[in-house]
C-alpha cells in the first residue's frame, strides 16, 4: 500500500497527465469509467516514430467491471 508521500506523488502525476492530455483522459472517463459491458472489446494502438504501428486488444470481465468501479470511487 503506498504512504500518504507516494499518493501525493501520484495525484501530482495524474493532474500533470490531464493537463497534457485532456482528451485522453476525458475519453477514458466517458468511454470506460461510464461504464462497459462485459465483453466489450478494447483496442489498443502505439505508433512510434519510424516504425509501424502496434494493435492489440482486450476484451473486458467481470474482474475488469469491478477494477473500473473501484477507480472511480476512489475519487469519490
Amino acid at each position: 500500500m503506498p504512504n500518504a508521500g507516494d499518493m501525493f506523488a501520484i495525484m501530482n502525476a495524474f493532474r500533470k497527465f490531464q493537463g497534457d492530455h485532456p482528451k485522453a483522459v476525458a475519453f477514458f472517463k466517458n468511454e470506460i469509467l461510464n461504464g462497459v459491458p462485459e465483453g466489450t472489446v478494447i483496442e489498443f494502438s502505439v505508433t512510434k516514430p519510424g516504425m509501424e504501428k502496434v494493435t492489440s486488444n482486450l476484451k473486458v470481465t467481470q474482474n475488469d467491471i469491478n477494477m473500473f468501479n473501484d477507480l472511480k470511487n476512489m475519487k469519490k
